[in-house]
């Protein structure tokens, strides 16, 4: 009941996004009681928790799949796109507009950060005795973000601007900002790894 709840979730979220998210529309495609959902999820709330660490355990096991196997960032950043693109509402319900009046739980940033844990990783592998930028060194004390990762703070830095840059090009894709343009948003985002993974200094 609770996978056929989130299924209509996901569909609703397609239609109209996650902030028009309603259990007593749910219920009521599902021919039963709105009462009746509220014994398997308290709220709307609870609804867009469960969806958002579904999403996020997803992408989660997806990159630490190829990050033991030996994947460097390049590789990672395909995981993460090829995974977006599967499924864009998915993608945007955890990368994008925040929904009015949500929070997430801590635990939800547990799940997300070792998406991060293993970019740290292949970044401190892709380059450990890179030369420190200013950023970098800023990062040397502020880390808070990257738990208890020993990354230095040229891998810091590398998987930082990884992670912006290609959520950048992907969140324009996905929204559709590219149509119309002439150009492959796939070249595109092959280019912004080519030029990432490129020696600092």
């Amino acid at each position: 009941m609770r996978a056929e709840i989130k299924e209509h979730a996901w569909k609703q979220i397609a239609e109209a996004g996650a902030s028009a998210l309603s259990l007593n529309a749910i219920a009521k495609q599902m021919g039963v009681s709105g009462p009746a959902l509220y014994r398997y999820f308290a709220g709307r709330d609870e609804l867009i928790t469960e969806l958002i660490r579904d999403a996020y355990r997803s992408l989660a096991d997806a990159v630490h799949a190829a990050a033991v196997t030996g994947a460097d960032p390049a590789g990672l950043a395909h995981v993460l796109r090829d995974w977006a693109l599967a499924d864009p509402h998915r993608y945007f319900l955890i990368y994008g507009t925040p929904v009015p009046g949500y929070h997430a739980p801590d635990e939800i940033t547990g799940i997300s950060s070792e998406i991060m844990a293993d970019l740290l990783t292949a970044c401190a592998a892709l380059e450990p005795d890179a030369p420190t930028t200013p950023f970098a060194a800023h990062l040397a004390g502020h880390r808070d973000w990257a738990g208890d990762h020993p990354a230095p703070p040229a891998a810091l830095h590398r998987a930082l601007t990884f992670w912006t840059r290609l959520h950048g090009v992907l969140s324009l894709e996905l929204a559709g900002h590219f149509t119309g343009m002439a150009f492959d948003p796939a070249l595109l985002y092959e280019a912004e790894i080519d030029d990432l993974r490129a020696p600092r200094g």
